[in-house]
Formats: structure tokens, sequence, C-alpha cells
């Protein structure tokens, strides 16, 4: 890194009508560093980035880029200086191959009426070599999502690039692909590539970045050396308030319990997960670790009935649940809130209400079957009041809100069929770190309501901080169960890679 900025931001203000998303912004991007970007949902760090690649245009402000003032017009503008902009939501075209997405760009360019797949696949393959085996010839619509997001990086690297933006970019990673995307991004710097890193992830942030803004409700607050700074300092600049808590109280030797929830046993699936035998106590959240495509949410969907041919005994409350669809999961009071907010969490363009009473719609229907608007947003009204949902009018659209406001959305749809069980898939993904201490503190007050509660998540210290008991799953079984002092990332990631002696099995 040198102290050569490449891209100076002055006074830099955006409006959407009343609302002043940046408001005399000040940025600076030295050559050759990784400097992050920190700040809750709503602060304008989206807003800026979109100003950065050509997608908005300031109100007002000036931009340098290499020390020349520059008119970023379009993101076709931003490629020919040399930004790359790697966005948190994917946007590959699903129905071809990896590598014709990779090099879309150049392929558009081209004047050659033939493609060379051949040629293509080669040079994709090399680019990937870096990142993950991921076959360049396979469609992007059979990638999980994390492996579609290493595409997207990949597509990143093929262009000139001197500036890297990425955006939450280890969201749906797993920790080893993640490591590898740091290493990565270490070897880029040390070219002089100039890396805007934007992650809610205080350890990411400390591990691997130089330097860190934080912004907050539109405005610039501060910009340190990450050497010079605490993560609690970051975080309480972010909020504007001292977060003490990022997790709430765990559950008491006086509220432990011996009644059981959810007993499991023997559950299979022919592709997915063998065997898995588990007990959820009332009182306590559970949590399931393992790498990505160890089975996780398989187990849980298959519970669901989301997916899979499944077998096996599964009692709720000590009763059979011989379950056929997800609609029957729902009609016991079973209900899975998915890894996937924006595609299968909520409906973005419906209205609010609308999301929070869409599964069970009878709830605020009238006799002949008709939606009832005032019960609707009565419905809402309350669970948002439960969840302090932070919205204008219960009428806006889902997409109207920010990410830890379209989380509280999907679980108040959840709740709105007074749920007894509630399977929660990366539920503080894409969130930031205020709202995730809300809804650590919501998932908390539901089991202490009698809910039960079983959290998946990709965050060691997000199932530390937030579960009694943690499962690991490994390779479609339990490979062990960590509790009290033995619940530590070292504990769990041994076992999400190797296994263990000492497995959990009822």
């Amino acid at each position: 890194m040198t102290d050569d900025p490449i891209l100076t931001i002055s006074r830099l203000s955006k409006s959407f009508g009343p609302i002043h998303a940046l408001r005399e912004i000040d940025f600076e991007l030295r050559k050759g560093e990784i400097h992050a970007v920190a700040g809750e949902n709503g602060a304008g760090k989206s807003t800026l980035m979109n100003v950065i690649d050509g997608i908005l245009q300031p109100d007002s402000g000036e931009i340098l880029f290499d020390g020349k003032p520059v008119r970023i017009s379009s993101p076709a503008m931003a490629q020919k200086l040399g930004i790359c902009f790697v966005h948190q939501e994917i946007a590959l075209c699903p129905d071809i191959s990896v590598a014709e997405n990779i090099f879309m760009a150049a392929t558009n360019s081209s004047r050659s009426f033939l493609m060379d797949y051949a040629a293509l696949e080669r040079k994709a393959a090399s680019i990937l070599s870096e990142l993950g085996s991921i076959p360049p010839a396979a469609l992007v619509r059979t990638l999980s999502i994390s492996q579609q997001q290493l595409v997207e990086i990949a597509k990143a690297l093929t262009l000139d690039c001197r500036v890297l933006i990425l955006d939450e970019p280890t969201a749906a990673l797993t920790e080893k692909e993640a490591q590898t995307l740091f290493g990565i991004m270490r070897r880029l710097a040390a070219k002089g590539i100039s890396i805007i890193y934007i992650s809610h992830r205080m350890v990411e942030i400390f591990d691997n970045c130089d330097r860190v803004s934080v912004f907050r409700d539109g405005r610039y607050i501060t910009t340190r050396n990450v050497a010079d700074i605490q993560p609690s300092d970051v975080v309480n600049a972010m909020v504007g308030r001292v977060i003490d808590e990022l997790y709430p109280k765990k559950q008491a030797e006086a509220e432990k319990s011996d009644d059981v929830i959810l007993e499991v046993r023997n559950l299979c699936e022919r592709t997915g997960f063998e065997d898995i035998s588990f007990d959820l106590k009332k009182g306590e959240i559970l949590g399931i670790a393992g790498l990505i495509g160890a089975g996780r949410s398989e187990i849980v969907k298959g519970i669901c009935r989301l997916e899979g041919e499944v077998t096996g005994d599964v009692r709720l409350n000590g009763r059979p649940l011989n379950l056929k669809s997800y609609k029957d999961s729902i009609a016991e009071g079973v209900v899975y809130l998915s890894e996937d907010r924006k595609g299968d969490g909520v409906f973005l363009e419906m209205p609010i209400a609308a999301n929070i009473s869409a599964l069970k719609l009878e709830q605020v229907a009238n006799g002949l079957g008709l939606i009832q608007r005032s019960r609707e947003e009565r419905q809402a009204k309350e669970l948002g009041e439960r969840l302090n949902l932070k919205c204008g009018s219960l009428a806006d659209p889902v997409s109207s809100l920010s990410g830890g406001n379209q989380q509280k959305v999907a679980i108040a749809k959840m709740l709105s069929i007074n749920p007894k069980l509630i399977f929660l898939d990366e539920p503080t993904r894409g969130v930031d770190v205020g709202a995730k201490a809300e809804i650590h503190r919501i998932l908390r007050n539901l089991v202490r309501t009698g809910v039960g509660i079983v959290v998946i998540s990709s965050e060691l210290p997000e199932l530390i901080g937030v579960c009694d008991r943690v499962l690991v799953i490994r390779e479609g079984t339990i490979a062990g169960e960590v509790s009290g002092a033995q619940m530590t990332e070292e504990n769990i990631m041994h076992l999400a890679s190797f296994g263990g002696a000492s497995a959990a099995r009822h």
C-alpha cells in the first residue's frame, strides 16, 4: 500500500426525493490497499458504491480518479477506468455456462460470429483454479449459491481491474472458500490493485483490511487504520451507541427442562444424509453447524418436507409427525426460514402486510375467502411492533426496507401462524450488527415463550453466541455435538472437517 490515492471523493451528496442517502461524503482509497467500508443497513454504503460504479449519479460533490476529476456516467465508463463491482446480489445468467458468464463482457464486444467454446472454457478454468473446483462448462443454475458467488468474483478478475469493490463477498462462502478469497485479495493488493471491502463481519475486517471507514445515516463518520482500533470502536461508530451485548444471555440453569419439543430418529434421505438423530429441548436454542454442502439445510428441509424423499421418525411434543408436504408442516406449526431471503423468504414487490399474512391467508380472510385488508394490517402491525420493524407504511413493498427489516418481515411471516417450531437458515446473513443483535434477542425471547428454535449458520461466532448446544454435520451425518466450554470455533471446525469419536447419537 502507498499513500497515493487512486480514488478521492469530496463532499458528495445524493438524495432520493426527501430522503438524503448521502450527505457530503468524503472518502479516499489508496493504491494497493484493502479498505473496509462499514455501517448499518441504510448507512449509505451501497449508494456510495453505486455512485462509484456509475449506476447512480451524485447530486453534488467531486470524484477524482488517479488525481483527475471524472464523471462516472455509467457502469461501462467505470469499467473503462478499471473499476469492477462484485455485488452482494448474484447477477449471473442461470441458463448459460460458467465460462460464458465469466467472459460475457468480452464476448459482447467481440466481432467474431462464432464462439470458440473450448478456448473459453480453458481460459475460465485457469481463472477458476485459484478460486475452487467449479466446472467451466456447467450451467450456472446447477451451482450452489457459494459457487455462484465465486463465479461473480472470477468474472471481475478477468477485467483490467484497478479498483475492485466487494460487497459482502463471503456471505455465501464456506470458511475454506473465504480464506481462499482473502489470499486472492492480498495477492491483488500486492500487485497494486485497490480493494473496497464491504462487510458486517468484524473478524474479516480486522484480519484482512488496512483501513476502515465508517458511515452512519448517510454521513461519513471516521476512517482509521485497523491496527490502531478495536472491533468495538467500529461497532459503536456504526450504530452511534455502545452495544455491550451482541448476544442475549443464554438459558439459565433454572430454565433448563427435560421436556422435548422435537425428537428426530434415524432420519435418512438417499442422496443427502443418513442416520440423523437428535432432540430439541424446551427453552434451548439448538445450532446446526457444518461446511456448506455437508447437508445442514437438507436435513431441516427434509423434516419440513420441502425437499427429498425422507424416512425416519419425527415427533413434535411427543406426537408423531406424518407430513406429506410443506403445507402439512405449516398446519402442524413447523416452519422454515430460508437462507435465500430474497429468493424464498419474502416477496420483494408485495406490500409488507401481504408478506406477513402469506403463510396462512385464512387468518385474514372473511367467510367467503376474501382477504380483509384491515385484518391483514392489524396482524402486520402487531407482529411488526413485537419485532421492532422499522418501515414507513405497511403498504410499502418489502424491497423498500433495509436487509435487517426485510429479515424481520420474513420472521414475522413465520410468527403469523403461531408456530411451535421454527428452523432458521442463516438468519442474519447480510444483516448489519445492530439488526443482528435485535434478531438474536427476538430468538431468545421466542424460546422463552415455548417456541422451539433451531438455527443453521455459517458464522461460528453467531452459533457460539446465540445457541445453547450445537450439532456439527459432516458429509450428511452428525459428526458431533458441542456445548458449554466445549463450544469453540476450533472444536466445531475440527468436527466439521474431520469428524470425531464423540459423534452425538441418541
